[in-house]
């Protein structure tokens, strides 16, 4: 009951953060929009480029899921992991109010978290480039790869949950649900949803998915508090 709790949570959280989505990504789609051949830039031949793009980026979640959710899992082993499972859902939650409070405006902490990534991502980055422009839908897969490890705040906090899940499996999952609810957002900056562009740039919905985030974030470390 408590895994699909999370599960839902996780979904839940990628659907909500979506306004950050707007700030990180926007930069990536313009570069996917531009790598499609010009006889590719109706509908269905964005939406394949895009898809694809979303499936390498989604496989880089589920892969970083797995890695975090197995290094808990060889913690447990070792007799350490009910602790280091607790912290972790009470960072995670912290995280999530942290990242909540970035979108409504009121705290730009977590930027901090997301410049300690940024220092890896110059070495990163040229390998997408390798893979631009597009000749196929197929090249998409990889470039979204690449960009999965873009430093992000509401990524690390999922990253944080699903080392939580305490196993390879879970931490996959967790990350694998979080993408999906994420898939709204990129597809309508992929131009392929105009209206819900808009709607996701209004305040009103800023602000209702930043209170969204530290309501279920409060949840999440009231439990983590009460597993201690």
């Amino acid at each position: 009951m408590t895994h699909n709790l999370d599960l839902f949570g996780a979904l839940l959280v990628g659907i909500a953060g979506s306004a950050h989505c707007i700030g990180m990504c926007g930069g990536v789609s313009a570069a996917l929009s531009m790598a499609i051949p010009a006889n590719k830039q109706h509908f269905w031949g964005r939406f394949a480029y895009l898809f694809n793009y979303n499936l390498g980026r989604i496989f880089s979640y589920v892969l970083a899921g797995a890695l975090v959710g197995g290094v808990l899992a060889t913690t447990s082993e070792l007799g350490a992991g009910k602790h280091a499972i607790a912290g972790l859902r009470l960072l995670a939650a912290l995280l999530m109010i942290g990242l909540g409070l970035y979108l409504a405006g009121w705290w730009h902490g977590i930027l901090l978290l997301e410049r300690l990534g940024a220092r890896l991502w110059p070495y990163i980055k040229p390998l997408a480039g390798k893979f631009l422009p597009f000749k196929s839908p197929l090249q998409a897969v990889p470039f979204g790869m690449v960009w999965g490890w873009l430093p992000c705040g509401l990524v690390y906090s999922m990253l944080t949950w699903s080392a939580a899940a305490g196993s390879v499996s879970g931490g996959a999952l967790t990350m694998l649900f979080f993408g999906l609810g994420t898939l709204p957002t990129l597809f309508a900056l992929g131009g392929l949803a105009d209206r819900l562009r808009y709607w996701l740039t209004l305040r009103s919905l800023r602000l209702g998915s930043a209170l969204l985030l530290m309501i279920y974030g409060g949840h999440t470390l009231w439990i983590g508090i009460a597993s201690f």
